[in-house]
């Protein structure tokens, strides 16, 4: 993609996606390159659907990996602000932000990070929360809220305080526009957020 071959970057996407059992890790990236490419052929649904792909697997990016998991940010965060999703680019920016006050020397991803701060603080418009604003904590959270875990079950199996869980979830319903989490779970599922 950064030497404009588009069709060898489809190709090798395609051929990733198709390899057998990638991490998640790998799969967030492969979803990245799927949506920059349809957004390329100027295929919005597929990529806001890779995007939604790209989504169930975002809070596994994280400091652990930096280079990967910058580049592959840096990528959603692009789409997301090309399909004018301020909101969500927000959120990605945030993700990316933390991860290089973690690991600050990671060359040319920060200043591509710069870059791409710059363009966001110049956008204008509307930037109410929705689904893909959710952070990576309520990403994790999501799928256990599809569970008969009750909250406080939930917290102990993410090591987290019954009130964190519940705060947590309260932002998942605002930002998928439910009112309950049957009703958020549902949506999430509409959304392609969650399987099922």
């Amino acid at each position: 993609m950064a030497r404009g071959d588009w069709n060898a970057a489809e190709t090798f996407a395609g051929q990733a996606r198709t390899a057998a059992r990638l991490p998640g890790i790998e799969q967030a990236m492969v979803w990245m390159v799927h949506a920059r490419i349809a957004l390329h052929h100027g295929d919005v649904p597929a990529a806001r659907q890779a995007l939604a792909n790209a989504q169930r697997v975002r809070h596994l990016l994280n400091f652990a990996f930096p280079h990967f998991c910058v580049q592959t940010l840096l990528g959603l965060a692009r789409v997301r602000l090309a399909l004018a999703d301020i909101a969500g680019t927000r959120t990605l920016m945030k993700e990316i932000d933390e991860i290089l006050r973690r690991r600050p020397h990671l060359g040319v991803l920060v200043g591509e990070a710069a870059e791409l701060r710059a363009r966001l603080a110049r956008q204008r418009g509307a930037s109410s929360p929705g689904a893909s604003a959710l952070t990576a904590a309520e990403l994790r959270l999501l799928p256990l809220l599809s569970t008969h875990l009750s909250f406080p079950e939930i917290g102990q199996e993410l090591f987290l305080s019954r009130h964190t869980i519940k705060t947590q979830a309260n932002s998942i319903y605002r930002k998928l526009d439910a009112a309950s989490r049957s009703h958020a779970v549902s949506r999430a599922r509409e959304l392609g957020l969650l399987e099922g």
